[in-house]
């Protein structure tokens, strides 16, 4: 069941006992003459007992003295034995009562002004010696106020006998006064016996609290492992106390599960390298692991007291460990839009550092509107990328100054490297084509410089292919007539690099790409 219902059950509950209560202080108020007579309280006090059972369960204060003074096995034999001299037809039990219509047992002696009035009213029986008019049997009908206040007694009864936790009442000397069911039912499996009450249940967790104050406490059970965990709340009220115990052990487990989890990512994050925080829905640190710490150079202590998300890039901006903002309010701006890609997953961003290092940082967003901040150095990525990228364009430097038109093919037929020569010689401009240029895309301009010519095909053929990969040359006349030498060398991979070197004169036998001739040397 959920933890709010129960908190609703309480409250209505605890409605049904402020009825409780003020039947209480109803009764309390006849307490007052307690130690009287019948007959010096006649005037101001009336002698009214209820039972459940042979137990009595209420009782005014003279009431209460015609029971307490007198021994018997149950409280309906002891108050029988102090009526039993005056009223002889007193029933020796509750079952020899009619179970309908009320019942008025005479004195002994006709003189007595006093009468016994017993009527059952629900599941209690309702018991109270009351005045005789003028020595003459008085009409037993009792009051409306009355008959009402033991229906709802009654009824309480069964509420909070069947509530599912445990209330309890205390009186000023510290001794348990009542209970419900489910007190019994506690008591006996935290101490394996009937409830005493001169040993209440949660005593030391509630002692100095405030009226209404909720205490969490955990209580050893018998032939259970774990406790149980209950929220205790004591209700002060004229010097006792009304104690409502809800259990919250399956809250406390919850509650375990998660900073057992919580303490299981920590430990998992602790061994990246990339600096991870965590800010929840309200915009506050959550979690971060060393790395952060490591990466940012934020101290612990100033993480570890939960900084909000602006605080947090304020000190990694003071500490140049985030670009320079131009100006403090675009700084801002740029934080609520970054916050806003973040949600969204879409925020990665590369920060140089003004200390040479290059941070990558992310955001994405976790359930409940949480959103997660990864940093990551990839300075070492960074300088390898420029490296290979330097050497790419110094290797582009020397392939322009060479005199011959140069190209390489991919195994697939993907031209890949080009130099200017080869660019020159085939009118070809790359930095104005993005897409692929396949060795396809090549023979096309091949042939509207070079005119048609047998050649193409076989170059097609063998950066194409796969077999007889062998270095070959092959002569090559121009459109506009000029002469070249075309040079077909296998690289590794598959690749082909194709080189065109232009010639003053070629052999008589040569033809226009007719002939191939073996390079062996």
């Amino acid at each position: 069941m959920d933890y709010s219902i129960w908190q609703w059950i309480g409250i209505s509950v605890l409605c049904g006992f402020a009825g409780a209560l003020s039947v209480s202080w109803y009764l309390g108020a006849m307490r007052s003459d307690r130690g009287k007579t019948p007959a010096q309280s006649a005037g101001s006090d009336r002698c009214v007992l209820l039972f459940q059972g042979a137990e009595l369960s209420s009782s005014s204060g003279c009431a209460e003295n015609l029971v307490a003074e007198h021994a018997g096995d149950t409280d309906w034999s002891r108050l029988r034995q102090g009526l039993i001299d005056r009223f002889p037809r007193f029933p020796p039990t509750p079952d020899h009562v009619s179970p309908t219509g009320s019942t008025v047992i005479e004195p002994k002696d006709s003189a007595d002004p006093w009468q016994v009035l017993i009527e059952p009213l629900h599941d209690v029986l309702r018991v109270e010696l009351m005045p005789r008019a003028h020595g003459s049997i008085k009409s037993p009908t009792p009051s409306f106020f009355d008959h009402s206040m033991t229906l709802e007694l009654g009824m309480l009864r069964d509420v909070t006998d069947g509530a599912p936790y445990p209330i309890w009442s205390i009186d000023a000397e510290g001794r348990v006064i009542w209970h419900n069911a489910a007190y019994a039912g506690l008591f006996s499996a935290a101490r394996g016996k009937e409830p005493d009450p001169d040993n209440p249940l949660f005593a030391d967790a509630l002692a100095g609290r405030e009226s209404g104050e909720a205490v969490r406490a955990s209580i050893p059970l018998l032939n259970r492992e774990e406790p149980g965990w209950f929220d205790v709340t004591g209700l002060h009220r004229d010097g006792a106390q009304m104690v409502y115990a809800l259990d919250v052990a399956s809250v406390v487990r919850a509650e375990t599960a998660q900073r057992n989890f919580v303490q299981t990512l920590a430990k998992t994050f602790a061994q990246l390298s990339i600096g991870l925080a965590i800010f929840d829905r309200n915009m506050q640190l959550a979690l971060f692991n060393p790395a952060l710490i490591d990466l940012t150079s934020l101290p612990a202590d100033f993480l570890s007291v939960r900084p909000n998300l602006l605080t947090f890039f304020d000190r990694l901006r003071d500490g140049h460990v985030m670009p320079e903002p131009k100006d403090y309010g675009t700084w801002r701006e740029q934080m609520s839009s970054m916050v806003a890609a973040a949600t969204d997953g879409s925020y990665c961003e590369t920060w140089t550092l003004p200390s040479g290092s290059t941070y990558r940082v992310s955001g994405r967003p976790h359930p409940d509107g949480a959103v997660a901040f990864l940093f990551e150095d990839i300075s070492a990525e960074v300088s390898l990328t420029r490296r290979f990228r330097a050497d790419l364009e110094m290797s582009q430097n020397i392939l322009d100054e060479f005199e011959d038109a140069v190209a390489v093919f991919t195994a697939s037929g993907t031209l890949t490297v080009t130099n200017q020569a080869y660019r020159t010689l085939w009118n070809i401009d790359h930095d104005q084509v993005f897409a692929e240029i396949t060795v396809i895309d090549a023979m096309r301009a091949w042939q509207e410089v070079g005119g048609v010519s047998p050649l193409w095909g076989e170059l097609r053929d063998f950066v194409l292919g796969r077999e007889d990969r062998t270095t070959w040359n092959a002569p090559l006349i121009l459109a506009d007539g000029q002469s070249y030498l075309c040079t077909v060398h296998p690289v590794q991979n598959g690749a082909t690099m194709l080189r065109f070197a232009q010639t003053q004169t070629l052999p008589h036998h040569f033809t226009n790409g007719a002939d191939r001739i073996a390079d062996h040397g």
